[in-house]
């Protein structure tokens, strides 16, 4: 069986990029997304020797681009004396064998190349199943034609032999077999995942999740935070495997902080649904903080970028905490104008420490990240639930109806709101009665 990506690793020494605009995007927009391919491409490895932009006004099914300008960059990339093409959008299989076919060179696209990127970066077993179930199921259907040339030995009586089957076909089954046996293996990783996550919801403990753009310096964040020393590299991707570290605040609160993956513009799908339940830390976190690197002339694409992915997650983004990381790199002129426009932003700094008790006084204030406090009916055979929300909550009032329900208004973890949900009757409007058994909040 073949495996195009690794051929083109091992050919490849200079690398040729096309970028690729359509009509509505503005250009500068466009030669940022050739500009993060780049450091993409750099973060392999691979120097860039060429680069060209090609204003895309109608797709054409056989090179993405006109023939006229297939040879042009076909020409070009040779001048450039580039052993391989890149592109900055997704081809399709035909036009990826179509390009190779007309250049004799590897030609690969960016989602190849964020693959490859997860592939190297993946040092965990669950990472290193994910990625490799990405690159899978991205392989299956550009196996085709690739063995046209090769068929099994035919049998059968005289006149009855068939061609027998293909190496293509035996390849496919292959890779099927691979997908499912990938898939078996991280269903089992993700049912521990789900236990050790149950356990953290058991605790009570609030968890707060660190989001944001690749390289925004969110591991640098959790360990300034919590004191840890987790490999915090200024390289795309550094971290893909979530890191779970515990912190307290001034006032003796305890936190669980979580980093995750970082976002990318144009992140694959597959790699999206591959780290759902990797990235699903972030949706199920009581708290959300978006990191932003403060120096990126980016900032602000980054920002809709990572919004994207975690809607996409099904993550509530709508209070979420934005934090303006490595604000130590900017000017004082630079920082006024951030903030003006960024007024709800806590502006940081990791590697000095700056804004890091301000950050951590805002988790002690919103550890649920909800404006609102949530309503709950708990009936007398589960009191044992006030207790819990009196222990890890904010209790705002309660009161009890005639029947002994007992009828609050909390401000709660996560882990505590869902026990809370499951248990707790559906609500009603009626008249309460009766005294709080614990000490609420004004």
């Amino acid at each position: 069986m073949i495996d195009t990506e690794k051929d083109c690793r091992k050919l490849l020494e200079r690398s040729f990029l096309v970028g690729v605009r359509e009509p509505d995007i503005p250009h500068d927009e466009s030669e940022e997304h050739l500009d993060e391919l780049k450091s993409l491409v750099g973060t392999l490895g691979i120097p860039v020797v060429g680069t060209t932009m090609v204003l895309l006004r109608r797709p054409a099914s056989k090179y993405l681009v006109g023939h006229g300008k297939a040879e042009e960059i076909k020409t070009m990339a040779e001048n450039a004396n580039a052993d391989c093409l890149v592109f900055d959008r997704d081809l399709s299989p035909s036009q990826q064998r179509n390009w190779e076919k007309l250049t004799g060179k590897p030609v690969i696209d960016r989602r190849e190349i964020i693959l490859d990127i997860f592939a190297a970066r993946a040092t965990t077993k669950e990472a290193s199943l994910q990625v490799e179930l990405a690159r899978a199921k991205h392989m299956l259907p550009r196996l085709a034609n690739a063995w046209t040339h090769l068929s099994r030995q035919r049998g059968g009586a005289k006149g009855t032999r068939g061609e027998g089957e293909k190496q293509i076909e035996v390849d496919r089954r292959l890779v099927r077999k691979r997908i499912s046996k990938l898939k078996r293996d991280l269903r089992g990783i993700e049912a521990r995942r789900s236990i050790r996550r149950k356990l953290r919801e058991r605790s009570t403990t609030p968890t707060v999740a660190i989001v944001g753009y690749t390289n925004a310096g969110k591991t640098s964040l959790l360990n300034a935070l919590s004191g840890s020393d987790a490999l915090a590299e200024n390289k795309l991707f550094a971290t893909l495997d979530p890191i779970t570290r515990r912190m307290t605040t001034p006032n003796g609160l305890e936190v669980l902080l979580t980093d995750t993956v970082g976002f990318v513009r144009k992140l694959p799908h597959s790699l999206v649904e591959a780290f759902k339940s990797t990235l699903e830390e972030a949706a199920l976190a009581d708290m959300v903080i978006l990191t932003l690197d403060a120096a990126s002339k980016h900032k602000e694409e980054h920002r809709r970028v990572s919004l994207d992915v975690l809607r996409e997650l099904g993550a509530d983004t709508s209070e979420m905490v934005t934090v303006l990381n490595k604000i130590d790199l900017l000017t004082l002129d630079e920082r006024n104008i951030l903030t003006a426009r960024h007024p709800d932003a806590i502006p940081v700094s990791a590697r000095t420490g700056e804004g890091l008790e301000t950050l951590k006084n805002m988790m002690e204030e919103r550890p649920d990240g909800r404006p609102k406090p949530e309503e709950f009916a708990i009936p007398p055979e589960n009191a044992e639930l006030i207790e819990l929300a009196c222990k890890t909550g904010r209790v705002v009032s309660m009161e009890f109806d005639s029947d002994g329900v007992a009828r609050l208004k909390a401000f709660l973890p996560y882990s505590a709101r869902r026990r809370l949900e499951k248990h707790a009757l559906p609500k009603r409007r009626q008249t309460a009665k009766g005294a709080p058994p614990c000490e609420t909040a004004n």
